[in-house]
């Protein structure tokens, strides 16, 4: 079930960035993972629309929105492959109206082909300031259909 966040949501939400992050950012050193597990709580969360995928009382996925920028999509790596993904970024498109943009690192391999199959194309390149890493910035269009 896809619903909005609430504040008692916090610790599985985190839990499921987490287990997602160890998998898809292999390549972030863990004091910076450190510092972003404190942003989420203390700087994005309170910052963005979010929605949460929750499956017998545990959260499994969600998305961030700040106005038409995927801020955060995470599932738990235990429910991948189910299309709680699609679903969630569904969800965020429907209420955006369309044209989305997201930032993904370049090393982030399984993020970069989930957001291609999803019909996102890269507009620009530039370099994370925090990590010196490149970051690919993405855009779906408007006009692309809901499929």
């Amino acid at each position: 079930m896809i619903r909005e966040y609430k504040q008692e949501d916090l610790d599985d939400l985190l839990s499921t960035w987490t287990a997602a992050s160890e998998i898809a950012h292999p390549f972030l050193t863990k004091e910076f993972l450190g510092k972003e597990r404190e942003n989420i709580a203390k700087v994005y969360l309170p910052n963005t629309q979010t929605w949460v995928c929750e499956e017998d009382g545990f959260v499994v996925g969600f998305v961030s929105l700040l106005g038409n920028e995927v801020g955060a999509l995470f599932v738990h790596p235990k429910h991948h492959r189910k299309g709680i993904g699609r679903s969630l970024m569904d969800k965020v498109r429907a209420l955006g109206g369309g044209q989305l943009f997201v930032e993904v690192f370049a090393a982030n391999k399984m993020g970069r082909g989930f957001y291609s199959k999803y019909g996102f194309e890269p507009i620009e390149h530039k370099l994370h300031k925090q990590t010196n890493l490149e970051l690919i910035r993405l855009q779906l269009s408007a006009k692309r259909s809901l499929d």
